[in-house]
């Protein structure tokens, strides 16, 4: 018999998901992501990870390297 994680059972239940509010304030084509690449699971903070597939986890990533690179960096004294 398989051994599943029941994490990974429960990944793609929808009832228990909700918005990214990390990628619903940064990303502003989020209305027109697919409905399930716009959840996370309810349980965890909005972070890549915890997208319910692959391409949420991708675009959030996304967001965050270009949050980084925007940032001005700091000069030397």
């Amino acid at each position: 018999m398989e051994h599943i994680d029941p994490f990974l059972i429960h990944r793609f239940d929808t009832r228990s998901g909700r918005l990214c509010d990390f990628c619903r304030e940064l990303d502003p084509d989020f209305g027109n992501r697919h409905p399930l690449d716009q959840m996370v699971g309810s349980g965890r903070k909005a972070i890549a990870s915890a997208h319910l597939t692959e391409d949420g986890y991708v675009r959030h990533r996304m967001l965050e390297l270009r949050r980084m690179t925007a940032r001005v960096p700091l000069t030397a004294a």
